[in-house]
């Protein structure tokens, strides 16, 4: 059975969809205003790994995110750079499916863009107020908060604590309550406008989503996700507008909100220096590094990003690399119960953990525990020091070596931590197989000299010589194949 923290319920629940084993995902997306930065990643790497690990479990997933391209946000920064709030959208959302495309996010079904959906958010509006909870004053149409008798079930709030922390977000003056928020806002001279029947306007933020979810899923639909900052007052927000449309309870089944990301234990932001957007990041390090840092922690806790945390990302990946260039050498003979059975209670522990609220650190804990016992085994069962020290391929794990390299395959799908291109193997030119013996003969006989002559030859050919303790690793120069 699978379990799932829920937001609304506060606890962990067994997962059942609406459907058996068809799931309707909805994650806040973008406003597409600036570059993305990795706070914003760590939540789409998150529910891109959960998406392709329900897929892996028999479901079918529909996941659904939205692109607010219709913001006063946009709007302000349009005019800041001379151009249309239309334009300005355009570019960001371009750039944004550029990051995820290098982060390897896709397992996204469909990205819906606001500005295609405002039909059936005017739909909305006009139905809220027909129901009595949408009000107009002379800025735009509002929703009234009191009239919503579950308003704050999401967050823990109460009516009048929502109203104080909504207060410093929204001054408009003439709302009949503190808290009420904006469906539809009339548009200022020279602004994005759309027609409708309570004046021309614009959509507000909260409005976007359950228009679009209401559109791909109905009324009630499976998980809702986004980053825990969104649980007030937007998700609170959507949940007021859909439960009183539709008057069926929940909305979402299952609520799932993602940790803060902070950087060198503070939050990130432009003016304290420390604000790094996606593409700043990857022009540093490979993708692989931020998609491992994000799962490597709970993905309802706080990650700090530091020099630090890097390191140890990049540590990590470098064991993993490791380990699977000895693996993909090693010949199958006889096997070995003894890996057999470390290796069937990793595969057993590791999606335990995944099933249990998607612990993805619990789960990369099991795979180092395998890594470091494997890698003891291989030493152990080393032959005789004294003759030439063997490669990969002469020793015996047993016959579980590419079932143990298939089984990373598959974590792969799930995590997308590794590059397998590396692994690849290409032919290693007689003419350094036999420079390579000569040294390690050399090594033997503990004539440094020599053996560094040759290995100085090898450079030259292309290649460089790992030595390890279970025989020379032959790498070509730029270290992309690596030859066992």
């Amino acid at each position: 059975m699978f379990k799932l923290y829920n937001t609304l319920t506060r606890k962990k629940e067994n997962f059942k969809p609406f459907k058996n084993k068809r799931v309707n995902l909805f994650v806040c997306g973008p406003t597409t205003y600036d570059f993305s930065h990795i706070g914003h990643a760590r939540t789409y790497i998150v529910f891109d790994a959960f998406v392709k690990y329900l897929k892996q479990k028999g479901f079918k997933v529909f996941y659904l995110q939205n692109i607010t391209d219709i913001d006063d946000k946009i709007i302000v920064r349009a005019k800041e750079k001379k151009t249309t709030p239309k334009k300005l959208a355009l570019f960001f959302e371009k750039e944004y499916l550029k990051d995820m495309k290098r982060l390897k996010v896709d397992s996204v079904t469909k990205y819906a863009q606001a500005t295609n959906h405002i039909k059936e958010i005017i739909s909305q509006v006009r139905r809220l107020i027909d129901k009595g909870y949408g009000y107009k004053i002379k800025d735009g149409i509002y929703y009234d908060i009191k009239k919503f008798k579950d308003y704050g079930k999401l967050s823990g709030r109460t009516i009048v604590q929502a109203e104080d922390a909504v207060s410093r977000i929204d001054e408009t003056k003439n709302k009949r309550n503190k808290g009420d928020f904006c469906m539809w806002k009339f548009s200022k001279l020279g602004e994005p406008k759309w027609k409708s029947i309570f004046g021309d306007g614009k959509p507000g933020w909260h409005i976007e989503d359950t228009a679009i979810t209401e559109k791909f899923f109905g009324s009630q639909y499976d998980i809702h996700g986004g980053a825990r900052d969104l649980i007030f007052p937007h998700h609170e927000a959507e949940i007021a507008q859909m439960e009183a449309i539709s008057g069926k309870s929940p909305m979402a089944k299952y609520w799932m909100h993602t940790g803060f990301l902070t950087v060198n234990n503070r939050k990130m932001a432009k003016s304290s220096g420390n604000f790094v957007t996606i593409q700043d990041f990857l022009k540093k390090y490979p993708a692989q590094y931020l998609r491992f840092l994000v799962l490597r922690n709970l993905w309802r806790s706080p990650i700090d990003y530091s020099k630090k945390t890097i390191s140890e990302t990049k540590a990590g990946l470098e064991k993993i690399e490791e380990f699977l260039k000895k693996i993909k050498g090693i010949e199958n003979k006889k096997n070995s119960k003894q890996i057999q059975n470390i290796f069937k209670k990793t595969k057993n522990d590791f999606y335990k953990y995944l099933n249990d609220d998607f612990n993805t650190p619990k789960a990369v804990a099991v795979i180092f525990d395998f890594i470091k016992k494997t890698n003891k085994l291989i030493d152990k069962n080393s032959i005789n020091k004294k003759q030439a020290r063997p490669s990969f391929a002469q020793q015996n794990l047993g016959g579980q070596a590419q079932e143990i390299y298939r089984f990373f395959e598959t974590i792969n799908q799930i995590f997308e931590i590794i590059d397998f291109q590396k692994f690849k193997k290409s032919k290693i030119p007689a003419k350094i197989k036999k420079l390579v013996e000569e040294r390690e003969k050399f090594r033997q006989e503990k004539n440094w000299q020599k053996a560094d002559e040759i290995r100085k030859k090898i450079e030259k050919l292309g290649c460089q010589v790992e030595d390890t303790k279970q025989g020379p690793l032959i790498k070509n120069i730029d270290k992309q194949n690596v030859i066992v």
